[in-house]
């Protein structure tokens, strides 16, 4: 196994005042992109960051080995080619040459072997963790060269190593403690300033290995409400939006001066059930929720029917027809049988925790689950929790449900290791241990031929949506909005939106 890779109108005064903007009689500069996005980053550090709002603000600063793109294969990022040998547990990376951090230092061999012991180093707290256990040892020949040595093959490890939490960091930050503090990448864009929930300032790097940025810096302006930042963009107040919610996204095509990017995301919207939580540990009763909830009507009534219901695996190529898996056809009756058989005909209460943003969706998924869970005698409180709460919530587990947007991979094992498997760090998530689950998402990961590695995964898909731990919902779209003078952004089934990189503003 061989592989070389070479709301209503507001002014635009009051707008910019809220955005921290030039009004529209003082133009920006021609080449300063203004961008405006609904959730502002929780935190700096790439390798805990779980928050999707973090991720693609880290993602323009950090820059991983490889990434995916926009096809979902991987390409060079710092790593200019890698190459498995024979039997597949050694892994070598050549790194670019001109590859620097945005303090002016090469980045090297050390910084690569640093990152990587602080991901796996248990302290650290690493969000993706459990994607790199396999690695027994980092070796460094030479400055640009990494040789990673793998206990056993890991054909996902490549898709692992091009996510963001994967970042390569310097050393001497790390030594230094100040990783978190301070961002200092070798991503395309520098932060060179940070006002929490309101904006960011980030210049070129003009050192970026990977070319030539478009625009020479991104002046991003945190607005909590999607009607404000299509506001701001009818007035030529915002060049460029990240927009969530299905409602505001479905009314750009109506504005001449604007163009929409949807893009079909990997990320999916889902139920997650605290089986640490009774009597969520009773297996008829996460199936009872599973067969109670319409998920049709929640795709409908939340995100106006803008995607498509889902199973767990949503990349292209594992992706399966849902109605196969279990319980998938909402069936009121067997949930009843299913609930009086687990001790509980008359129901029980819980709460559900949703983050108020993110996904905009969020409290209206939840509005529906509770109205569906109500026809089986589940009382459900809904409690809404401002993102960095929801999140702290949800990382420790500290919830009976919650309505969850959770990040997609274009691998399985990558996906969802971290959740299922008995050393997955996000284990505290989850809430649930299952033989079953582990020994299959184990031999997904050791599996090179195609064909079989999607059996197994069929398998896994099989089994998790008949033990229910989770209820998955839909898929749903990625949304840009744009001026028509803005060109060159190539979207993402990731929803990264490292496509900034080759924006470029047209005069």
């Amino acid at each position: 196994m061989r592989r070389h890779f070479a709301g209503k109108m507001m002014s635009c005064i009051a707008l910019a005042a809220l955005m921290g903007v030039a009004t529209v009689s003082t133009p920006a500069a021609a080449a300063t992109l203004r961008l405006a996005w609904s959730q502002d980053a929780t935190g700096l550090d790439p390798h805990k960051q779980t928050a999707f709002s973090s991720l693609r603000l880290l993602e323009l600063i950090y820059e991983p080995l490889v990434r995916l793109d926009s096809n979902l294969q991987i390409a060079p990022a710092i790593a200019q080619s890698w190459d498995f040998s024979a039997e597949g547990k050694d892994l070598t990376f050549k790194l670019d040459p001109k590859a620097k951090f945005q303090n002016g230092a090469a980045v090297t061999s050390a910084d690569v072997k640093a990152s990587f012991q602080r991901i796996l180093d248990q302290a650290t707290g690493a969000a993706a963790r459990a994607n790199f256990l396999s690695i027994s040892g980092i070796d460094t020949p030479d400055v640009t060269t990494v040789v990673f040595h793998l206990s056993q093959p890991d054909v996902p490890i490549l898709t692992a190593m091009s996510n963001i939490n994967a970042a390569i960091v310097p050393a001497a930050d790390i030594t230094a403690g100040t990783i978190g503090t301070k961002a200092i990448g070798s991503g395309p864009f520098k932060l060179d300033s940070w006002v929490p929930n309101s904006k960011e300032v980030l210049s070129a790097n003009k050192d970026w290995a990977g070319g030539a940025v478009g625009v020479d810096g991104i002046n991003v302006s945190v607005l909590p409400d999607e009607t404000a930042i299509l506001a701001a963009m009818r007035t030529k107040q915002v060049d460029f939006a990240l927009l969530n919610d299905p409602l505001v996204a479905t009314l750009v095509p109506k504005e001449p001066s604007l163009v929409l990017t949807r893009t079909p995301v990997l990320s999916y919207n889902v139920l997650q059930l605290n089986p640490a939580h009774k009597p969520m540990d009773t297996l008829a009763v996460r199936q009872a929720i599973s067969c109670a909830i319409d998920r049709q009507d929640v795709l409908d009534t939340a995100a106006l029917g803008e995607g498509k219901v889902t199973g767990p695996l949503t990349m292209p190529a594992y992706a399966a027809d849902p109605s196969q898996l279990f319980c998938y056809k909402r069936d009121v009756e067997k949930a009843k049988k299913l609930m009086s058989d687990a001790g509980f005909a008359n129901g029980f209460s819980a709460t559900v925790i949703a983050a108020t943003g993110e996904p905009p969706t969020a409290a209206s998924e939840a509005q529906v689950i509770q109205a569906q869970l109500a026809e089986i005698g589940i009382k459900l409180d809904i409690k809404l929790m401002e993102l960095n709460v929801y999140v702290d919530a949800w990382l420790k587990g500290n919830f009976d449900m919650a309505v969850a947007l959770n990040g997609g991979s274009a691998d399985p094992y990558t996906m969802y290791n971290r959740y299922w498997t008995k050393n997955g760090n996000l284990q505290k998530v989850a809430n649930y241990t299952d033989d079953t689950l582990d020994s299959l998402l184990q031999k997904g990961r050791a599996e090179t031929d195609p064909a079989k590695r999607k059996a197994i995964f069929a398998d896994f898909e099989k089994h998790i949506a008949e033990v229910s731990p989770w209820v998955w919902l839909y898929t749903s779209y990625g949304y840009t909005a744009a001026q028509k003078n803005i060109e060159g952004f190539v979207p993402s089934p990731t929803g990264s939106l490292f496509g900034l990189s080759k924006v470029s503003i047209k005069s």
